[in-house]
Order: structure tokens, then sequence, then C-alpha cells
């Protein structure tokens, strides 16, 4: 093998180093932001060399999309795909989601918004995505307050996806649970949606 086929550290450069410079990527973007995160950095964090890198992706901007592609793929499965919960638990279930996925004491910023506030293009890949993902959140929210008997369930979806949203950007902002308000909230969104021979 010539040292041009491997990697820092004398790793190989093939089968595995899309998926280490993405792991890389999830980990340092989410940490220190896209704008912070150079591919210096994320080359020697995947151990691969930056011709490696740029074999996979074209550049930054393709890997950030890429990143925000694979971050939820199916749209908060393990809220909406659950057949143990009602509508209306399944609607408030959203608001649970983003505490079990905090790590290491980092209060989380949902990547959608951040990658649309360090990215001012509105038409960079990433924030493409962005905005295709933000929309289906609203319109999985919609559908579910529709099997909810939810009287006008786009606007509910609506509604609860900006609640969802807002307080991403508290947690973040303050470095406090904020989820467990913005749930008290939606409930009464909820219930005030649903006319009460629906949640009979």
């Amino acid at each position: 093998m010539t040292e041009s086929e491997k990697g820092p550290q004398g790793l190989r450069r093939g089968r595995g180093a899309r998926e280490r410079i993405l792991s890389a990527s999830q980990q340092l973007f989410r940490e220190q932001g896209i704008n912070q995160t150079g591919m210096d950095q994320l080359c020697a964090v995947a151990q691969v060399s930056k011709r490696t890198a740029y074999q996979h992706f074209a550049g930054k901007d393709e890997l950030v999309a890429e990143y925000l592609r694979r971050f939820d793929p199916d749209v908060m499965p393990g809220v909406f795909d659950r057949t143990d919960l009602t509508p209306r638990e399944r609607l408030l279930a959203a608001f649970d989601l983003p505490m079990t996925v905090a790590q290491d004491d980092i209060t989380p910023l949902c990547p959608f918004i951040a990658a649309s506030v360090e990215i001012p293009d509105p038409d960079h890949p990433a924030r493409q995505r962005a905005q295709d993902y933000k929309k289906a959140v609203a319109a999985r929210l919609a559908e579910t307050a529709r099997e909810a008997g939810a009287t006008d369930p786009e606007q509910l979806g609506e509604q609860l996806a900006l609640l969802l949203d807002g307080a991403s950007a508290r947690n973040r902002a303050l470095n406090a649970e904020t989820f467990p308000t913005a749930a008290a909230i939606a409930a009464v969104l909820i219930d005030n949606a649903i006319p009460a021979s629906a949640r009979r």
C-alpha cells in the first residue's frame, strides 16, 4: 500500500471512510457548529485524508446536507410510528423526544435550526433540507392531530411545530429544560383543538 492510499496515522482510506466522515461531522457540527468546523479538523477526527474526504463529498456544503439528511430521515419515528400510544399521546410525546437525545449535559439545539442560523444562503442544499424537514414535521403533527379528531389539524400541527422549535431555541439559549413547559402548553392547545366528543 502506498502512502497516498493511507489517511492520517496510516489508516486505510477505503471502506468505512464515508461513515467515519459522517460520524465526525455529527460530533463536531453538534459540539462546535458548522462554521467553526474546518475540513482539516473533520478529516483528522475521521482519520481520513482530505483527498479521501473529497472523493466522498464534493465539498463541505454537500457534507452538511448529507449530515442533515441522515440525522432523522424518517421524521421522528420514535414518536409518530408508535402504536402503543393514542394520537393525542403521540402529539405530546414529540415534546419528550428532545430531552432523551441530550448527551453529556449539552443542551440540544435542533440541528436543522442550527444549520439554518449558520448558513445565510436560502438556496444552500442544507437550508433546503432543513426547510423540507421542518415542513415534514408539521405535516406529521397535522396528520396525527387529524387522527386525534382535531377540528383544524393543519393549524394545530403548525402550532405544535412552532412550539417545538421555540422550545429548542430557548432550551439552548438558557441552557435549561424548557420542553416540560412546552409540553404543558401543547396539552392545552391539543385539548382546545379536539372536541370533547372526540377525546372520549
